[in-house]
C-alpha cells in the first residue's frame, strides 16, 4: 500500500528537539518511509543568502563583521554574537522568524491535500507557538550527550555548544509538549527502531 493510500487526509506533524539531538536523521528517516519534509533550517539558510531580505537586515544590524571574505554570511560569527547576549538573540529572531513562518505557510499550502504526512522540522517549534498541528514529535537527547556529539562530530567549541543549548527551551518543557518522544540516547540502530515507532504512530493517526 502506498503512502498516499495510507493517509486519506494530510497530516501535519511538528518535529523538534534541541541542537545536536538528531532531528535531521529522524526527519530523513521519516521521509524515507513516505513523508514530505518542510525544513525550517533549510529555509533559514536560503533566506540568509546574499541579496535576500534576511541577509540584508542582518548586515544592517551587525555590519560586515558577520560576513566571510567571500561576502556571504558567516554563521559562526553571528552565533558568537547572539548566543552570548539575549537581546541580540531576540533581534535575530525578530528578523528571521516572520519570513520563515511565511515560507513555511506557503509550503504547507503547497503540500496540503497531497495525501502524505507533512513533517515540519522546526528547531524552535515549542518557542514559536505552533498550535494547529496534528501532533508533535520531540527528539530527545540529554544535554551532556548533545554537547559531546556537537563537539565530536560537528566541530563545535564546547562553550559554543553550551551557550546554544542554554538559549533553548528546557528539555523537560519540550518533552511536556510532545505527543510522541523519539529517544536518541542510544546508538544508530536504536534510533532507527525509534523512527519506525514514530512512523507507526503517524500511521495510527490516520486510522
Amino acid at each position: 500500500m502506498s503512502a498516499k493510500e495510507l493517509f486519506q487526509e494530510t497530516l501535519e506533524i511538528g518535529l523538534t528537539g534541541g541542537i545536536g539531538s538528531g532531528k535531521s536523521t529522524v526527519s530523513a528517516g521519516l521521509v524515507e518511509r513516505g513523508a514530505v519534509l518542510i525544513d525550517a533550517d533549510a529555509i533559514v539558510r536560503e533566506l540568509q543568502q546574499p541579496g535576500k531580505p534576511v541577509f540584508e537586515k542582518m548586515v544592517e544590524r551587525w555590519g560586515e563583521k558577520i560576513l566571510s571574505e567571500e561576502g556571504e554570511l558567516n554563521r559562526q560569527a553571528v552565533a558568537d554574537i547572539v548566543f552570548k547576549d539575549s537581546e541580540e538573540l531576540l533581534a535575530l529572531n525578530e528578523i528571521v522568524h516572520p519570513l520563515v513562518r511565511e515560507e513555511i505557510a506557503r509550503l504547507r499550502d503547497t503540500y496540503a491535500g497531497g495525501g502524505v504526512p507533512i513533517i515540519l522540522d522546526i528547531p524552535l517549534l515549542i518557542e514559536s507557538g505552533y498550535e494547529d498541528l496534528d501532533g508533535i514529535i520531540v527528539v530527545d537527547l540529554i544535554p551532556k550527550e548533545a554537547i559531546r556529539r556537537l563537539v565530536a562530530y560537528r566541530g563545535f567549541a564546547e562553550d559554543d555548544a553550551k551557550n546554544r543549548i542554554s538559549n533553548q527551551v528546557e528539555r523537560e518543557e519540550r518533552i511536556k509538549k510532545a505527543d510522541f518522544v523519539v529517544d536518541n540516547n542510544g546508538d544508530l540502530n536504536s534510533l532507527n527502531e525509534e523512527i519506525d515507532r514514530a512512523w507507526n504512530w503517524i500511521e495510527s493517526l490516520s486510522a
